[in-house]
């Protein structure tokens, strides 16, 4: 008993050690936390969460993860932009401008390296990492978890507005078809995507520019995704980046499991980073 306590004891003295500061920011619409450990020049990381909503990087759930980058000598940003207290309430045509601003507010902390700032979301966290990427060359990674590779309606009853939006206009969105109808009534997720995407004219004008992002991008999709399809779409950004000729490094990690799966992958999210995102 004795050497479980002192194990203990080390365990939290040593956390106590590695994060030094916790940073509540203050931006419009968007709950941010800056984790920050004792080191100088710390490479940022952005956590975004899915339609679960809150400040999922927050949670105990997400704990030992984001202990495990301030670890690695990160610092790290959780981010909530919908489904918490003072920011929307339902993922609607959320503003990616407020959502950089927080990115932007944790970047002139000085203990963070401004120049390395890289994003990793989950489902449609995910899909915001990514058209963060697109809009903003500041941001010089991204990882999507489930990602998808278009802009999809805001979750309304009535599905006729935009998940996002940017300089106060919708960022075109892939809507529900009627081919889409008898999936939803029987809470087929992934048909209703799958069918909403037969509509090849409206998601080429809803397509996430995932060539316009500055710096290296990892997508894990799983094959037995419910949600969304999910290999489908991370192998159409891959073609996308390799017919634009990226000169960055890009990578679809490709796993057997449900839309959760790629979330249990972190161990190839650093070595991703490592190898491209910080040498």
């Amino acid at each position: 008993m004795k050497s479980i306590r002192l194990t203990i004891v080390i365990l939290l003295t040593l956390s106590a050690i590695i994060t030094k500061a916790q940073d509540t920011l203050t931006v419009k619409n968007v709950e941010a936390i800056l984790y920050l450990g004792s080191g100088t020049n710390q490479p940022l990381i952005v956590g975004l969460g899915g339609s679960e909503g809150g400040n999922a990087w927050t949670s105990d759930y997400w704990k030992a993860t984001r202990d495990q980058f301030i670890t690695k000598g990160y610092a790290f940003l959780a981010i909530g932009y919908f489904g918490s207290k003072n920011i929307p309430k339902i993922l609607d045509q959320i503003a990616i401008e407020n959502v950089y601003q927080a990115i932007a507010l944790a970047a002139k902390n000085k203990k963070v390296n401004e120049a390395k700032i890289a994003i990793v979301g989950g489902s449609r966290g995910a899909d915001l990492a990514l058209l963060l990427g697109s809009y903003y060359p500041a941001i010089t990674c991204v990882v999507g978890l489930s990602a998808s590779s278009v802009t999809f309606p805001g979750h309304t009853q009535t599905f006729d507005t935009s998940c996002w939006t940017y300089a106060g206009k919708q960022l075109p969105f892939v809507p529900v078809n009627e081919a889409a109808v008898p999936f939803l009534m029987k809470g087929d997720l992934r048909g209703a995507f799958t069918s909403m995407l037969q509509d090849t004219v409206a998601a080429q004008k809803a397509v996430i520019n995932v060539e316009k992002i500055n710096g290296p991008v990892l997508l894990i999709s799983a094959t037995k995704d419910e949600i969304i399809p999910a290999v489908a779409m991370g192998e159409q950004m891959m073609n996308r980046l390799k017919n634009n000729k990226s000169k960055h490094a890009y990578q679809h990690l490709i796993l057997e499991g449900t839309h959760v799966e790629p979330t249990k992958h972190f161990k190839e999210v650093f070595e991703f980073l490592d190898k491209n995102f910080l040498k």
